[in-house]
This record gives C-alpha cells, sequence and structure tokens, in this order.
C-alpha cells in the first residue's frame, strides 16, 4: 500500500541562498542611481581600483564616523589610484542630507558617490543583506576590486563595529604590491618593510 506523504506539505520551508561574489572572480556589474548620477561599476572602475563599501543607514552614529574617515583620508586612496563608492538602502536625498550634515560636522568633503539602493538590488547582488542581522539593512562590507574588474578581498563587519580605514589602505599597498611584483606580505606587513618571494613553481621561474 502507497504511503501519504501530502501531511509534510505543512512543513515545507523555501531556503534562500545569499551568495557572495567569490575572489578571484569578476565582480558583479551593476547600473545603480547614486548622489552623482547613474553610476555603471565597470565603467566607473576603469583603471582604477574600487572599494565598494556598505554601511547599515544614513545618519547612525557609526557610519557617520566612518564616512568623515574616508573622506579625511580621500587624498590618501587618490594616491593609489583608488575610487570609493559607497552604498546603503536609502535614497538620493537622504543620502545628500546626510553628505552636508557630516561635511558640516566634521569639516571633510565627500567626494565620492554613494549609492541609493533603494530596491536592494546591488545589496543581494553583493550578499550584503544577512537575514540574521537585518533584512532591511546592509551590512557593513567592504569589497576591494582591481582595474580589470576582479574581486581581490572583501571582508564584513557587525554592525555596531567600526571600520579601520588606515588597514583598508595598508591592505590596498600590500594587494597592489603582490599584484605588481608577484610576492607575499607576511603577518603584520607594512610598505617598506619586507616580503615572502614564493618558490618557483616551474624550472623557468626558477632560473
Amino acid at each position: 500500500m502507497a504511503e501519504n506523504y501530502d501531511h509534510f506539505d505543512e512543513y515545507e520551508e523555501t531556503i534562500e541562498v545569499f551568495l557572495c561574489p567569490r575572489l578571484g572572480e569578476p565582480a558583479p556589474d551593476f547600473v545603480a542611481d547614486t548622489t552623482h548620477g547613474k553610476i555603471r561599476l565597470s565603467e566607473y572602475n576603469k583603471g582604477s581600483w574600487v572599494i565598494l563599501f556598505s554601511h547599515p543607514a544614513d545618519f547612525t552614529p557609526v557610519c557617520t564616523t566612518e564616512f568623515a574617515a574616508f573622506a579625511d583620508k580621500q587624498d590618501e586612496f587618490d594616491k593609489r589610484n583608488v575610487k570609493l563608492i559607497g552604498l546603503s538602502i536609502d535614497s538620493v536625498y537622504s543620502h545628500i542630507a546626510w553628505v552636508k550634515t557630516i561635511e558640516e560636522k566634521f569639516e571633510v568633503k565627500i567626494k565620492f558617490p554613494i549609492i541609493a539602493d533603494l530596491l536592494m538590488d546591488v545589496a543581494h547582488k553583493y550578499g550584503m543583506i544577512h537575514p540574521g542581522i537585518s533584512e532591511v539593512h546592509a551590512i557593513r562590507t567592504i569589497f576591494i576590486i582591481d582595474p580589470n574588474d576582479i574581486l581581490k578581498a572583501s571582508i564584513a563587519y557587525p554592525s555596531s563595529v567600526d571600520r579601520n580605514i588606515n588597514e583598508i589602505i595598508r591592505m590596498i599597498d600590500a594587494l597592489q604590491l603582490v599584484d605588481k611584483e608577484k610576492v607575499a606580505t607576511p603577518a603584520n606587513w607594512k610598505p617598506g618593510e619586507n616580503v615572502i618571494v614564493p618558490p618557483p613553481k616551474t624550472q623557468e621561474e626558477a632560473e
């Protein structure tokens, strides 16, 4: 006699998978409204490195200090050929008002665009929505993309913990160095310090 499993239907669940882009693969392209108008990522980063970073919401204390810190280090990013682009699930109008507040309070100039990701399109492409934290806000993340549109590094932070801008700059220095010289950086490496030369993989490299 065949068994009836219809009663199991009430236990069925829909499991959502939130995928994050993987290192070494092309960064997901997108077109988005920003405080600088509509931007396509693949055009924005032509010939440059890009740091795409998200924050939970405008006008929140931690995010406000972070944006002021990013703006304060704008010259350091410019020296390294790095473009910044922020993101949150807020409107362009909210971003503009927030930027004005930050600039007045911290005496900085925010020159980089901020994505208004109201429909969470970019946030979902980059796995920024973590339901265990929030289903309506992006978590605090950083994605570093090279001039060839390849994702080189990513970091996720809890909403209550800040990002260290100097560490992000150090990471850029390390990524650019290993990309150019094919070396590796040891623990706590800083620019100008010794690096690790990997063993040769072929006879040609050894010679």
